[in-house]
């Protein structure tokens, strides 16, 4: 026992729910959730994801519920991938810079429905290419990075026009921050904010999304030679500092859970809005484990999700959005 007991004792304020409320150092509200959402063709159609058991991809309409959905939640912003038709996929992924691609229509769906809610939406070019990468491949199969981030420039561009409030580049090449924000700037977009995908590591941890966008069979090789080591720590803190410095608004790390030290450190070192990616890998795992009986759901994904607030993080994209926030407000 310490010379301070019986005087000292930290329990004292955990005897009690009001005095545990009270004392929290951390708290979690639909206010801190991104609810990313698939989008697919079609009308009154629902495609269940089966490696993301109780996620779907939607068609517009479904999307526009969904957002309408999330706002009576207080879910403040929804994140959009596509699920690109597989007729419209090539090598140079054109239809990432299409005004009425599948992304814009969405966006467009949701911003007449639901104004007030918050549009992120993806800047990388796999759910537009034959090859499932994020930008353009040469003859090697080596992903270029000028002309790559050149073509994120006109898609970034096309889903501003479209009315998206924040472009979120997952691509990871170098220097298209800076390209996106000038090109946004002089466009007038000089409120759309970019969420960057600062320290976005080649995970295991991202299968499921491939099913989710189509993308598992297309991908020839891997994505090692632009998304992050898993190894390397240091190097995120220099990938954060290069796309703040470039003009990003806020940071991503992703994967989630398992890079909660790079998220601390990325926050530490730079206090700014800083955001995680419970990515794919991480709802299947927990809803897998709930699915054996070896877990309670609600109490997991409230953990989890406080896991990352008290890392540091501002807000989190996770596939279970919708279902923390009817916990938070019940």
């Amino acid at each position: 026992m310490t010379a301070s007991y019986p005087a000292l004792r930290l329990r004292r304020t955990r005897a009690s729910d009001w005095s545990r409320r009270l004392h929290a150092e951390n708290v979690l509200t639909p206010a801190d959730l991104i609810w990313p959402l698939f989008v697919t063709e079609g009308q009154g159609v629902e495609e269940p994801i089966a490696s993301l058991p109780g996620v779907s991809r939607w068609s517009l309409d479904g999307i526009v519920a969904r957002a309408r959905e999330a706002a009576d939640l207080g879910i403040p912003c929804l994140a959009l991938f596509p699920n690109t038709p597989s007729h419209l996929r090539t090598d140079d992924g054109r239809e990432a810079q299409n005004p009425d691609n599948l992304m814009c229509r969405a966006i467009r769906a949701i911003k007449d429905a639901v104004p007030q809610i918050g549009v992120l939406t993806d800047v990388a070019l796999d759910p537009y290419t034959t090859h499932g990468h994020d930008g353009l491949v040469d003859a090697a199969g080596y992903v270029v990075n000028d002309s790559t981030a050149d073509a994120l420039v006109q898609q970034a561009l096309t889903q501003a026009r479209a009315g998206s409030d924040v472009i979120a580049p997952s691509d990871m090449m170098d220097g298209r921050i800076g390209l996106i924000r000038a090109a946004l700037e002089a466009e007038g977009f000089v409120n759309v904010q970019i969420m960057a995908y600062a320290a976005k590591y080649a995970s295991a941890f991202y299968g499921p999304f491939r099913d989710a966008v189509n993308t598992r069979g297309l991908l020839k090789g891997d994505k090692r030679t632009y998304q992050m080591d898993s190894a390397n720590a240091e190097e995120a803190l220099r990938e954060v500092a290069l796309d703040l410095a470039e003009g990003a608004d806020s940071v991503m790390v992703k994967p989630g859970l398992p890079y909660l030290d790079i998220i601390r450190r990325v926050k530490d070192e730079f206090r700014v809005p800083t955001f995680a990616y419970q990515v794919s890998g991480e709802y299947a795992m927990i809803e897998t484990a709930v699915a054996a009986g070896a877990a309670d759901r609600d109490a997991m994904v409230l953990e989890t999700l406080m896991a990352f607030k008290r890392a540091g993080c501002a807000g989190v994209l996770t596939y279970h959005a919708a279902h923390a926030a009817r916990l938070l407000n019940a």
